[in-house]
């Protein structure tokens, strides 16, 4: 079993980074390896909205545009459990998350229960710095995305500075409780 984890920080030492950590901790305590991709040093960009709005990602659910894109989808595609975790900004993922998250629904969303991600299980994570506000809103980007590519929610969490330390022990204990899932099921 493999579950994938996306991270979309450039900060390799901050908020984001724990939650990444403790992503890891609770898959990998519950018997799961944990990859991360950093979408920040993946090079992919942002959709390019192909000939009249939609290139080769509506019918043959690939993207055309070649970049980093192509290999993030292919292991996506591949893992048990995907896990995206992001920093808010603006109330909303971080540039790199969006950037593929954009192109993924794009690519997913149209084979409906035909995706090899329909039923396989999403956990997202929003750690809100600074203000801390705008957890909410990033959540329900999440929420869109795993309806539209027809994901199972498995969890999605937010923290921010003041709720650092609880909400960590919270994504640990979540993600090995979602290790012990996929154990029974695979």
């Amino acid at each position: 079993m493999e579950a994938l984890i996306l991270s979309s920080s450039p900060n390799t030492d901050g908020l984001t980074a724990r939650c990444v950590g403790a992503v890891r901790s609770g898959l990998t305590a519950g018997g799961v390896d944990a990859t991360e991709v950093r979408l920040t040093d993946a090079g992919v960009g942002v959709c390019r909205q192909c000939s009249d709005g939609w290139g080769t990602c509506r019918t043959d659910h690939h993207c055309q545009v070649s970049d980093g894109f192509q290999a993030v989808h292919a292991r996506v595609l591949d893992a048990d459990a995907l896990v995206l975790v992001t920093p808010v900004y603006w109330g909303d993922l971080s540039e790199s998350a969006k950037a593929f998250v954009d192109r993924l629904r794009r690519c997913e969303a149209l084979r409906g229960d035909g995706s090899p991600l329909a039923g396989r299980w999403f956990m997202g994570v929003a750690a809100a710095g600074g203000s801390g506000g705008g957890q909410i809103s990033c959540l329900e980007q999440m929420e869109r995305l795993v309806g539209h590519i027809r994901m199972k929610r498995w969890d999605l969490i937010s923290l921010c500075r003041w709720t650092r330390e609880a909400k960590l022990h919270a994504i640990e204990s979540s993600a090995r409780a979602l290790a012990r899932a996929l154990q029974e099921e695979g």
